[in-house]
């Protein structure tokens, strides 16, 4: 009797260090901001390997270069300003809900403005100066109200759409 409590005893604590190295597992692959910047980065061109931090299977994207983070993990400021990078903006970058700040002038991002981007509602400062961004700005973007400063090397020819 004493040893079917035993083997009772185990099981529960192997199913529950199970759960728990399951549940680290999803927070480790499942950062959704982390799979955003991922997915920004598998579209641009980086001869300088400045993204090379950029690693999926990190915990968070907070431990990546060029990105800041607040004291919740969560991603408020990528930096790649100068950064040589070529490509376009993915609509994944709108999913970074308490981004601050995206600075991205000085490279060769081509493409339009996604739509997307007028869901970072905590937006101050979008710089895409000196790049070759073509058509409007979004109409999207009208609606962040704490977005201060939008630089764009075109910025007499962008407007609101």
């Amino acid at each position: 009797m004493e040893m079917g409590r035993i083997n009772s005893l185990i099981s529960t604590s192997a199913l529950l260090w199970l759960i728990l190295v399951l549940e680290n597992v999803s927070t480790v692959y499942g950062n959704a901001e982390g799979d955003a910047l991922y997915a920004f980065k598998k579209q641009l061109r980086d001869p300088n390997n400045v993204l090379q931090s950029w690693d999926p299977t990190l915990v968070n994207p907070c431990m990546w270069y060029h990105v800041t983070c607040n004291i919740d993990n969560s991603v408020t400021r990528i930096d790649l300003g100068s950064a040589n990078l070529t490509g376009q903006l993915v609509s994944q970058l709108g999913q970074l809900t308490n981004l601050q700040y995206l600075e991205l002038y000085n490279n060769n991002i081509s493409g339009k403005i996604p739509q997307h981007l007028g869901n970072l509602t905590s937006l101050v400062s979008l710089d895409l100066f000196r790049n070759k961004l073509e058509g409007h700005i979004p109409k999207t973007l009208g609606k962040l109200q704490k977005l201060r400063n939008l630089y764009d090397r075109i910025i007499h020819i962008l407007y609101f759409n």
